[in-house]
């Protein structure tokens, strides 16, 4: 581990986090998890230059009621790159008492044993052959995650799971300044054929984004600087964001999935002593900012799980964790799924030069339309922030009483003007 944070930034190599040099952001869900659970790292956060964000502040000139409410408070962050966030959070790990930590030891399969007819998983063995024991392995391997060829080699049944390809390739650049951007259009920004992407760093330094369709071959020029720069430049409500001294080149990334494994399968465990955690259990599109915090709240949980079953039957545990999984984590896999897909779709209408298909439901010309909606209503533009930053469920804040409506009428009204940027022909041209 690096000595400091701007160390971890310069040289700090993490094989398993393909996203450790992309953009990066922490929802106001992970900074309260901050709070009630590890204050001492939120305020090594803080100590280390991460960035604070009211994202009330944020509300459009567009919504005539601004004034603060009760309870705006839930709307606050703290933010940073990856590597200040990670390094800060490795210092804290290293000085917590009773946990040690091991780093350039590499797992290579499981231990198990039998146990009412599944393999019951009793530890690792590492590449030396040392073998660790435990009560409980946590799976926290992230999106490369080899569980399913260890379950394989241990004779357990095939884990359950889903995936596909997000189909977005991002183009991130890095700077810093004496004093942050102002934000004059929404974070993330739907632009035609592409979406601009623009976060507040730690110490002073931003990050600016834009991603694409995977199969859009004219507009992979992005990856080179002068073409990046050229169509951010293009962005009247953007353009302001390369007023920065340059710290990275463009930095590409691709072959993104959003996947969902699961260990319950018809109702049985096929294998127990085993939890999933986090982005080895769900793994989502990182343009929603929602792994850190997604991952520090499934963490909360499978901790008071663990307290309250783990002494109880392997199964009833297995069980217990399957079903607090599927509370809190998977209604956010199946939101960030729906919003790709949706997404994609758009873009490919557009780059063949036709209308973006219609929602298929009401609920998502619902989605669709909360936008547009939340630019014109203080309640609107709260909810929405509640679906941002992983407050409240997706189902629960969309299912308010009247919500739906309010929605509907606001985005049907045409009042609202389009956030300005290039047309399809004017992108392909700043390209050429």
């Amino acid at each position: 581990m690096p000595d400091s944070a701007q160390e971890a930034w310069e040289r700090w190599e993490r094989r398993g986090v393909t996203q450790f040099r992309q953009a990066h952001y922490l929802q106001s869900r992970g900074r309260q998890v901050l709070d009630d659970e590890l204050p001492d790292v939120r305020d090594a956060l803080l100590a280390a230059g991460a960035a604070r964000l009211d994202l009330i502040e944020l509300m459009p000139p567009s919504i005539a009621d601004r004034g603060r409410r009760a309870g705006d408070e839930r709307f606050v962050t703290i933010t940073g790159r990856r590597p200040m966030l990670e390094h800060v959070v490795a210092r804290a790990a290293e000085a917590e008492p009773g946990l040690e930590v091991r780093r350039g030891i590499v797992a290579e399969e499981l231990l198990t044993t039998q146990l009412d007819g599944l393999p019951h998983v009793t530890g690792v063995r590492t590449a030396t052959g040392e073998e660790s024991r435990a009560d409980l392995v946590v799976d926290a391997m992230g999106r490369r995650s080899h569980l399913p060829r260890w379950l394989d080699g241990a004779g357990a049944r095939p884990l359950h799971e889903e995936a596909e390809d997000s189909g977005f390739i991002y183009y991130t650049r890095f700077f810093r300044g004496s004093e942050p951007p102002q934000v004059r259009a929404p974070p993330l920004t739907p632009l035609g054929s592409m979406t601009l992407l623009t976060l507040p760093g730690d110490n002073d330094t931003w990050s600016v984004t834009i991603y694409i369709s995977a199969g859009d071959q004219p507009l992979k020029r992005l990856r080179e600087v002068d073409p990046w720069t050229a169509v951010v430049a293009a962005c009247p409500l953007h353009a302001h964001w390369l007023d920065g001294e340059p710290i990275s080149g463009v930095l590409p990334m691709g072959g993104i999935a959003d996947r969902f494994r699961r260990l319950v399968v018809d109702g049985r465990p096929v294998a127990t002593g085993l939890a999933l955690l986090a982005d080895a259990c769900a793994c989502t599109n990182p343009s929603l900012g929602r792994g850190i915090a997604l991952g520090l709240l499934h963490a909360q949980g499978l901790r008071d799980v663990a307290r309250a079953h783990l002494e109880q039957q392997p199964g009833e545990f297995a069980e217990a964790w399957d079903a607090e999984t599927e509370a809190q984590l998977v209604p956010w896999y199946r939101s960030t799924v729906r919003t790709d897909r949706d997404r994609l779709h758009e873009i490919e209408a557009l780059r063949q030069g036709l209308e973006p298909p219609r929602p298929a439901d009401r609920d998502a010309a619902v989605r669709a339309a909360l936008p547009a909606a939340a630019a014109q209503d203080a309640d609107v533009f709260r909810a929405l922030l509640e679906l941002r930053c992983c407050i409240g469920s997706p189902a629960a804040v969309l299912a308010r009483p009247g919500l739906a409506e309010r929605v509907l009428e606001l985005a049907g009204n045409g009042t609202m003007p389009a956030i300005p940027g290039p047309s399809r022909e004017q992108l392909l041209a700043l390209l050429a």
